[in-house]
This record gives structure tokens, C-alpha cells and sequence, in this order.
């Protein structure tokens, strides 16, 4: 490997928290013990992976793949099965997708840089920023100086939906508290990594009002982390067009969230576009724009 390569999967590893992965199972035993008011076995604490290396492995596999983890099924004395969500107290990671859409963007960013696609890129849908600072850590790594991240996101999390195409599936704050990750917060993951500078743009707001006037010219990846239809729609009409022939689009939610494929399924359809779409994985989906 070269020491951008070698440089590029560390940074993976750590927005990924695997070389912590363990400490973020300890914290699920310690509150699924809570929760069941058993007692916690400091033994089993501090030496978790070997207590307990059934959800180790389950949490890594989760974790490469880009899956939910943080649910327990408790089963009373009655057998009654109740689940209970720990997410809140176990989840630590700088990003959720998961090292095969992580790997996804440095492939897209390779042939943007070896066939010299112009372009910015944008993730529209940050969280926590990891895949974001993963682009910004690629740039500097291959010191693509000339370009610029755009990082857009409400930093208040999802909107409630207010399209019927998005009926059903309300992720705001009031509803997933954990997805509303102040702006604050985000500059300071990139902070961390030593990756804030002005080469990263923040766009704060809700896309229908940040995203048509940005001050873009041309994109050479789009990634598209909106979840809904209304969010996935906004992220198109206001930036498909800038996107290079060569470029990227990069949908998170494709195979995971009905409306946010709608969405695209609609906009490739009024667009007449045919480039063909490649599944990532078990969510993500990319395709490249031939025109």
C-alpha cells in the first residue's frame, strides 16, 4: 500500500470506532443488564470479547455492513419478548454506512482523480460528518487542493415529512433525537481529524432553501444522504445538473428507504437518464453520469 492508501483505511477504521468497537459492545451489556435490573459482571466489562464474543462478532459484522446493532430482545419469565432500543447509549461511531459504502466513495474518488473529473464534491446528509471527513481526508491525502467539500445538512435533524410520498416514515428530532447532530459538532469531528479547514463549506438549513443558491459550479460526486423523498428530490433538482460527465451520484438510502427510491426512480425517469445503477450493498446504490 501506498501511504495514502494505508492512511485513507486508518481513517476508515476510526470513523468506523473499530479499534473502540469493543468498549461500545461493554456499554450495550452494561445497559441491557440495567434494563433487565440484573446485576453487571465487571468481569464480563473487562474482558468483553472474550465473555461475550457472539455480540463482539455480531457488532463487527453490523458495523462493516452498515446495519443496526443496538436493539436486545429481552424475554421475560412470562417468555413475553419486548425489544429495547440502545442506541442512544451504545452508538459512538462518526458514521453508520459502514465500510462497504465507505469503501464506495474512495473507489468513486480514485477515477475522479486518475481520469481528472472536474468538480467539487458534496454529501447532502452529514450526521455525525464521517463520510464527509472521509472525502476531505482523501483530498488531502492525494493533496487535491483544488477543490472544495460542501458539507449540507439542517444540523436539526430530519424534517417532518410533509409530502404524502413521505407518509409514515416521521425520523425528526422529536422522533430520532440521535440524528439531530448540531453543526457544532460536526465541525469539531472534522476538527479532530485535523481535517477543518477552508477547503470544507458547511450549508446549513433545509435543502429547499440551501441547496439552489449554493455557490457550486461543478460536482464531480453527489452524495445523497436524505433519507425521504422531499429531501432526495431537493438534492437532485438543485444539484444533477452540476455534476460532471464522469461524475458520481451516490444514493445512502437506495435500498433501504421506499421513499427516498422513489425518488430517484421518478427523477431518472422525468430525466429519461439510463446510466445504470450498481448496488453498494444492502442500502447504498451509485451510479455514474455518462452526459
Amino acid at each position: 500500500m501506498t501511504l495514502q492508501v494505508r492512511y485513507i483505511e486508518l481513517l476508515k477504521n476510526s470513523l468506523l470506532n473499530e479499534p473502540y468497537l469493543e468498549n461500545e459492545v461493554r456499554l450495550l451489556y452494561i445497559f441491557t443488564m440495567l434494563a433487565t435490573q440484573k446485576k453487571v459482571d465487571v468481569d464480563v466489562v473487562r474482558e468483553i470479547g472474550r465473555r461475550l464474543p457472539d455480540w463482539v462478532k455480531q457488532v463487527r459484522q453490523a458495523r462493516q455492513e452498515g446495519r443496526p446493532w443496538w436493539t436486545v430482545t429481552l424475554t421475560d419469565a412470562s417468555g413475553s419478548a419486548q425489544k429495547i432500543n440502545l442506541r442512544n447509549v451504545c452508538e459512538f461511531s462518526h458514521t453508520m454506512v459502514g465500510r462497504k459504502r465507505l469503501d464506495n466513495i474512495t473507489h468513486c474518488l480514485d477515477i475522479v482523480r486518475t481520469e481528472n473529473v472536474p468538480g467539487d464534491l458534496i454529501e447532502t446528509g452529514v450526521w455525525r460528518g464521517g463520510a464527509s471527513i472521509l472525502m476531505r481526508g482523501y483530498l488531502a491525502a492525494w493533496e487535491m487542493n483544488d477543490r472544495k467539500l460542501w458539507v449540507a445538512d439542517s444540523f436539526e435533524g430530519l424534517p417532518v415529512p410533509s409530502l404524502p410520498q413521505d407518509e409514515g416514515w416521521d425520523f425528526s428530532a422529536s422522533k430520532e433525537p440521535i440524528l439531530a447532530i448540531p453543526l457544532e459538532e460536526v465541525q469539531e469531528n472534522f476538527r479532530l481529524y485535523n481535517l477543518l479547514d477552508d477547503q470544507v463549506q458547511f450549508l446549513k438549513g433545509w435543502f429547499c432553501d440551501t441547496l439552489p443558491t449554493a455557490p457550486i459550479e461543478k460536482l464531480a460526486v453527489l452524495r445523497l444522504d436524505g433519507d425521504l423523498y422531499e429531501s432526495t428530490m431537493d438534492g437532485l433538482n438543485a444539484l444533477y445538473d452540476k455534476v460532471s460527465p464522469g461524475g458520481f451520484i451516490i444514493v445512502d438510502d437506495y435500498g433501504d428507504f421506499e421513499p427516498c427510491r422513489r425518488a430517484i426512480t421518478e427523477f431518472r425517469q422525468a430525466r429519461n437518464i439510463n446510466d445504470p445503477i450498481e448496488v453498494i450493498d444492502w442500502a447504498g446504490a451509485y451510479w455514474r453520469k455518462s452526459r
